[in-house]
């Protein structure tokens, strides 16, 4: 069984140019697997045709028992699924032990968003002393105004960028290519910070040392950036994507567009932003109308 989760591995690095990140998720996942088999450290390996549906199943309940979150269930289970699928088009297993598992469902969770005044003193940086640097405000302007993931914004070169068509183009999810729009002060802010680098190829956004910037840099930037503001909420660059698809509906947005603009494949992702906007819609009647309560 090792050596089929090794093959699988590489199959996903070579055939497929899964990233280094989901490289690591889907490893750790397996591990975890393989681990559970053994039943102790140092056991035998069960061969691939002798792992049952039971197996799966008794790995996802110690998992859970081990207080792991529905949505991490769920990234197993399909995780072991890929697996099994491999391993049946190479002719390893007749059927997958997985195919017959139910995912758990998730705990709907709505995403954390910025309020549009919290988002523009982010933006405009005015009750601080400490002055931004111009890579830092373009940062922010980026992933805010594009809505784009860390992910894409950190694979970004310089020629991806289309500062006269206000537009750029990321790599997303599955290497998927697509085009996001860049607002007017985005513009200004790459503009003021690639003239004062005087950047014209590489990567967009570089550190010190002028390699290139890493998602986990780029979550310390905007956690430093909020802390500098009094009373801000603590937030990731994510939260800027959601404030960013919350706030185009909240405006009017049609739905099929903020689905193209974030690059989600199924619509079904982009409608929890309209369970937010009813959200912020209710709670600002539920403060503002005369009759949103009852007379007591």
């Amino acid at each position: 069984m090792d050596a089929a989760v090794r093959s699988f591995l590489t199959y996903l690095k070579v055939e497929r140019s899964a990233s280094p990140h989901t490289l690591r998720n889907y490893e750790a996942d397996l591990r975890q697997f393989l681990e559970f088999l053994r039943g102790a450290p140092g056991g035998p390996l069960p061969a691939p045709p002798d792992i049952d549906a039971y197996a799966v199943r008794s790995f996802l309940a110690a998992r859970a028992g081990a207080g792991d979150a529905k949505s991490s269930i769920g990234r197993k289970l399909a995780t072991v699924r890929s697996l099994f699928k491999y391993l049946g088009r190479e002719g390893a297993v007749e059927q997958s032990p997985a195919a017959a598992v139910v995912t758990p469902k998730k705990d709907q969770r709505l995403p954390r968003v910025l309020s549009a005044d919290d988002a523009a003193r982010l933006m405009d940086n005015p009750e601080t002393t400490q002055p931004r640097s111009p890579r830092d405000q373009a940062i922010l302007e980026v992933l805010y105004s594009a809505g784009v993931r860390v992910a894409e914004l950190v694979g970004l070169n310089v020629d991806d960028v289309d500062l006269e068509a206000g537009a750029a183009t990321v790599l997303g999810k599955g290497r998927k290519e697509r085009v996001v729009l860049l607002g007017e002060k985005a513009v200004a802010a790459l503009r003021a910070y690639l003239g004062k680098e005087g950047l014209q190829e590489g990567p967009l956004f570089r550190n010190s040392r002028g390699g290139r910037l890493t998602a986990r840099s780029v979550e310390r930037i905007v956690t430093a950036q909020c802390r500098a503001l009094p009373n801000f909420p603590a937030m990731t660059p994510h939260t800027l994507r959601h404030s960013f698809a919350t706030h185009l509906l909240d405006g009017g947005a049609d739905l099929r567009a903020i689905q193209e603009m974030l690059g989600h494949a199924s619509l079904s992702t982009t409608q929890r932003y309209t369970h937010v906007a009813l959200d912020r819609m209710m709670e600002a009647y539920d403060k503002a109308h005369p009759r949103a309560h009852e007379e007591k």
